[in-house]
């Protein structure tokens, strides 16, 4: 028996509302029977919540006689299942997990080119919430909650941001696509030519004016004041004058900067791969870059695809092999398969230290974001690395609080966006 839930019949009122709309719009011909369907899909969901034993006999001579409303009413039942089972975590037990990853470290063993893509699911051991997992910023949203403030400078690179870096250096990755606007695979220690940020480095604003376009890298979200199709930061440059801008890409626009977005080393990076192994990304937007995927291939010649990640992705009937599993357990059981150390993350060794371009003094009060704290030792930095200075009145500056970034958690609405029915 096909049972309802609260979500399916709110979709049912929604498709409802917008037959309403379009329905005299079309011919006479067929306007009959879509105001028969509309008027009688509400009293066939009603039938259809209750069990087959409690139905009366003229609701089962409902049933019968529309049975095209059946049909519809199971078939959005059906569908939303499927959608809520592709939301559900699946961890494989720990044997299978092990066997699996034991076929992913032979896999990488004899690659010539492994290309490794990264989404949030890689930050979330560093507080950083995903998007579409059980707690993630796009769930939340979804559900009405409201979303959990997320202190973005006190994040630290994963252990499988030390883990890629260690296959970088080992020579056994060639290049990592990454979604993530955290920055932590720079912090980790992962050089800029082999990384390609497709959404952009919260830590970084540039000058695009100057040729070439001129990086400031902070200690901070440079992100507070930016918006979707409004990326001015509030500083400028300190060569020729002109605006920052951050370099964030958010939905609905077209990354155009050089760096930190780097899409010509992630092409060619794809173009080369015969491993691509995918960490912590549903995948639902990296699917849309065509380049990224090797399509022009033929099927044969394709780079094997191995996909880490606990939901569902649109890629997993394509993979070599799908992992059910958290990334920082699957990188830690590959690397002791490969028999390599896993690096730990020496906060004194971090690259943003001493690539971290200083404010000027009178930048200093241009933001409230959280600063990364230098380590024990080294707190003989600059300004911008401690906070601002008291003011005249000897009065300290307000503490920063724990806040989103203007990147952070974008992108929800436009997903829920419908095309407007005309209407007569």
């Amino acid at each position: 028996m096909c049972r309802l839930q609260h979500t399916d019949i709110t979709l049912i009122i929604m498709q409802l509302n917008q037959c309403k709309c379009t329905v005299w719009s079309s011919g006479p011909a067929v306007r009959g029977p879509v105001v028969e369907l509309c008027a009688v899909l509400p009293q066939v969901t009603r039938i259809l919540k209750k069990a087959e034993d409690e139905r009366t006999e003229e609701e089962a001579r409902t049933l019968l006689r529309h049975p095209s409303a059946v049909e519809q009413v199971r078939g959005r039942s059906v569908r939303s299942g499927q959608q809520r089972r592709r939301r559900e975590e699946v961890c494989d037990g720990v044997e299978e997990l092990r066997t699996k990853v034991s076929q992913l470290a032979a896999a990488v063993r004899c690659a010539q080119h492994l290309v490794v893509y990264t989404g949030a699911g890689i930050s979330t051991a560093a507080s950083i919430p995903d998007y579409r997992g059980p707690n993630g910023v796009w769930t939340q949203l979804q559900k009405g909650q409201a979303v959990s403030s997320s202190d973005l400078g006190r994040a630290e690179p994963t252990l499988t941001h030390m883990c890629i870096k260690a296959l970088h250096q080992q020579n056994l990755v060639k290049h990592v696509v990454s979604q993530n606007c955290d920055g932590l695979h720079l912090r980790s220690g992962l050089p800029q030519h082999a990384l390609s940020e497709l959404h952009g480095n919260m830590l970084i604003e540039v000058c695009a004016s100057c040729i070439p376009a001129r990086e400031y890298v902070r200690m901070f979200d440079v992100t507070e004041r930016t918006a979707l199709r409004r990326h001015a930061t509030g500083r400028r440059c300190g060569r020729c004058g002109a605006e920052l801008r951050d370099t964030i890409v958010h939905f609905g626009e077209r990354g155009t900067l050089e760096q930190p977005l780097n899409w010509s080393g992630a092409a060619a990076a794809a173009g080369s791969a015969d491993l691509i192994l995918c960490l912590g990304s549903s995948l639902k937007v990296l699917k849309k870059y065509a380049c990224l995927w090797s399509m022009n291939r033929p099927a044969k010649r394709r780079p094997l695809l191995f996909i880490v990640n606990l939901q569902w992705t649109p890629k997993d009937d394509l993979a070599t092999l799908k992992i059910n599993g958290r990334c920082d357990e699957v990188m830690e059981l590959l690397m002791e398969e490969l028999d390599l150390q896993i690096p730990p993350y020496n906060k004194a060794e971090d690259p943003i230290f001493h690539q971290a371009t200083p404010l000027r003094p009178e930048e200093e009060l241009s933001h409230t974001r959280c600063l990364i704290a230098p380590p024990a030792g080294q707190e003989d930095q600059p300004p911008d690395a401690q906070g601002s200075a008291p003011d005249a009145q000897g009065h300290a500056p307000p503490a920063p609080q724990p806040v989103q970034g203007g990147w952070f958690g974008r992108g929800f609405s436009k997903g829920r966006k419908r095309k407007k029915r005309k209407t007569v």
